[in-house]
């Protein structure tokens, strides 16, 4: 069995007392921090966690055949979670940056056949061993900036055979990959063109012949939709949402990204366990997912792609809804594999301050892919997944922005990243 020991941590971020829920308000700034911090683990769980001094003392009897990790002048941190990624697709869309930067907006890229379509077209011709070996480079890359886990949607096929091909897909690299990947299940990520007008057609298309088939091969845990003027609207996102609910899927909603369309509202009715990019959300929407727990999934990255206006993270929180934080990790609106750099932008354009951007990529994270009682926090019995930073304090991540600090990352208990350089054998 194997068992590692990591020491004189500067600091040892761990989030204690978080697995049951999500953190909300004054508890996201509060890390729990030890100093000079130790963490003993075996078989790929956290046995132990304490000062260096007391782990020492607790083990100075049985630490032959340890792998010891020196964190001096070092930040650990629980291992990084990005809950809402487009992870499996093929090919990229520079072009549409270059038409964003000349004025064209998002939805009249999509609405002139690119956008969503344009990979879609791309994934439909990709065979799933082409899609296999895109993905594990994306996860290489999430892996060297400290992520651990990652949740992974369909939603670039919009007939059956694409999404089961991107879902099996999503099924192999994480069974390659030391990075866990969570599924969910976003038939409705647009309208497909063959059924352009007739909207709710496809979704009953969605309701009657995907969602059947999902559950019966446990593809997915989560069911998705793109609730947006001009995709889908709230009352057809309800419809699906909870056709999902009876086959096992626990709902998630893209809500309010380019309109008010009280998609955070709909999250709270149908019991969602969060809701994703948020950048329009009306006050009466936060509200209703505060009272309801719902989790706030913000997506820096994609506002700033987009060059709009971000979601009012600050305000979420003031309100009580739990924040997370992601990537929103695809080709047109977020082409990044940061979670580091997503946490400065949530500091710099959102209003987090840097414990509450930990909180949002940590445990709150976790929480939103139903992960909270095995990853996200630095506790006993948990998953030994962590994250060694080369800085000297948690403000310093912030501080010294856009750049990855990240020297070791340990999974279940393994080195799979060390010096900053990926360490892992398939």
């Amino acid at each position: 069995m194997s068992k590692l020991l990591i020491k004189h941590a500067n600091q040892l971020i761990t989030l204690t007392g978080s697995s049951e829920k999500p953190l909300t308000k004054e508890e996201m700034s509060n890390l729990h921090i030890i100093e000079d911090g130790a963490v003993y683990i075996e078989g790929g769980k956290i046995k132990s966690v304490g000062t260096t001094d007391e782990l020492l003392e607790l083990y100075k009897n049985c630490l032959d055949g340890v792998e010891v990790v020196d964190a001096t002048g070092k930040v650990v941190l629980p291992g990084l979670v990005d809950p809402h990624t487009h992870l499996v697709y093929a090919g990229s869309r520079e072009n549409e940056f270059n038409m964003r930067l000349n004025g064209a907006t998002y939805m009249e890229i999509m609405n002139n056949g690119g956008g969503i379509h344009a990979t879609t077209s791309r994934t439909r011709a990709a065979s799933e061993e082409e899609l296999v070996e895109q993905s594990l480079v994306r996860l290489d890359r999430f892996l060297l900036h400290g992520v651990t886990t990652v949740e992974a949607k369909s939603g670039y096929g919009l007939d059956w055979e694409t999404e089961y091909k991107q879902l099996k897909a999503a099924k192999a690299v994480g069974a390659l990959h030391p990075i866990e990947v969570v599924s969910t299940f976003m038939g409705a990520h647009a309208v497909p063109a063959e059924y352009k007008g007739n909207p709710d057609a496809f979704i009953d298309l969605v309701i009657e012949e995907m969602l059947p088939k999902v559950a019966e091969e446990k593809l997915a845990e989560f069911n998705d939709i793109f609730c947006e003027h001009g995709v889908f609207t709230p009352e057809q996102s309800r419809k699906l949402l909870e056709a999902g609910k009876k086959y096992g899927l626990t709902p998630k909603i893209h809500a309010d990204e380019i309109e008010p369309y009280e998609g955070a509202e709909l999250a709270a009715e149908v019991g969602a366990i969060s809701a994703d990019h948020l950048l329009r959300a009306s006050d009466k929407g936060i509200e209703m997912m505060a009272d309801k727990g719902v989790i706030g999934v913000l997506l820096p990255g994609t506002a700033f792609f987009l060059m709009t206006e971000a979601a009012k993270g600050r305000k979420m929180i003031d309100s009580g809804v739990p924040v997370a934080i992601s990537t929103d990790c695809n080709p047109g609106s977020s082409p990044t594999c940061s979670v580091p750099f997503m946490m400065n932008l949530a500091c710099m354009h959102m209003g987090l301050n840097p414990a509450e951007a930990i909180t949002a990529a940590t445990i709150n994270a976790a929480h939103a892919i139903n992960r909270g009682k095995e990853i996200g926090s630095i506790e006993e019995g948990k998953r030994a997944d962590l994250v060694i930073l080369n800085v000297l304090n948690y403000m310093q991540m912030q501080y010294h922005y856009g750049m990855n600090h990240t020297d070791t990352v340990i999974k279940n208990g393994r080195v799979v990243v060390n010096g900053g350089r990926l360490c892992y054998q398939q």
